[in-house]
């Protein structure tokens, strides 16, 4: 399947057929974690914090609450799973990645895409490069190449490389890799598939 063709209309027909679809499907799921949700801890069910997408369009993600009401993590702040203000439900709905799932609506919306760079907050894209723009030429995802070779458990300057590597080089195959490679880290954990982007096939290509 030509790239090109990928790129410009089919991956977006696959984004909204599947998206609506899981979306049925993870329903009664999204009810149940958004009941568990608002009775483990006062707040809101969902934390929507504006977020940086394709060419620099600005949108709210739709994410389960995981930590304590009222609590907004700085650009610069990492939220670790033993975190103290994670609730007891966050820390499973986080390990599972069960907190995303209702970013199906973006991608239904078409803010997101199944399979992308995750969407950075404004502030961090303000002080991009020119590298780190290429981002930005694709929608954001739910999963991506980053979050398949590590995710949290590398640096943010590797997962930069991982991601400018899916802008320059995604199609077809490489995004059904990358959907079912999700499935294996959602199960076995990020750091078990974490390396640097250069000891990877990916960064071997680019040399």
């Amino acid at each position: 399947m030509s790239r090109t063709i990928w790129a410009r209309g089919l991956k977006r027909a696959l984004d909204l057929v599947v998206g609506l679809i899981v979306l049925i499907v993870v329903s009664p799921l999204l009810l149940m974690t958004m009941l568990l949700v608002k009775l483990s801890s006062p707040g809101p069910i969902f934390f929507m914090q504006v977020r940086t997408g394709r060419n620099g369009r600005e949108f709210r993600p739709y994410k389960l609450r995981t930590m304590r009401g009222g609590r907004t993590p700085g650009s610069d702040e990492l939220v670790p799973l033993d975190h103290p203000e994670v609730t007891a439900v966050g820390r499973i709905l986080r390990r599972l990645k069960i907190d995303e799932l209702p970013q199906i609506l973006n991608v239904v919306n078409g803010d997101m895409s199944l399979i992308g760079p995750r969407p950075t907050l404004p502030e961090q894209t303000r002080a991009y490069d020119d590298f780190k723009k290429q981002r930005l030429l694709v929608r954001p995802g739910l999963t991506g190449l980053a979050q398949t070779n590590g995710n949290a458990a590398i640096s943010w300057d590797e997962r930069i490389k991982y991601d400018v590597y899916y802008v320059r080089h995604h199609g077809f195959r490489m995004d059904m890799l990358i959907l079912l490679k999700t499935a294996a880290v959602i199960l076995r954990g990020e750091e078990r598939f974490a390396r640097p982007f250069d000891q990877s096939p990916y960064g071997r290509q680019e040399v």
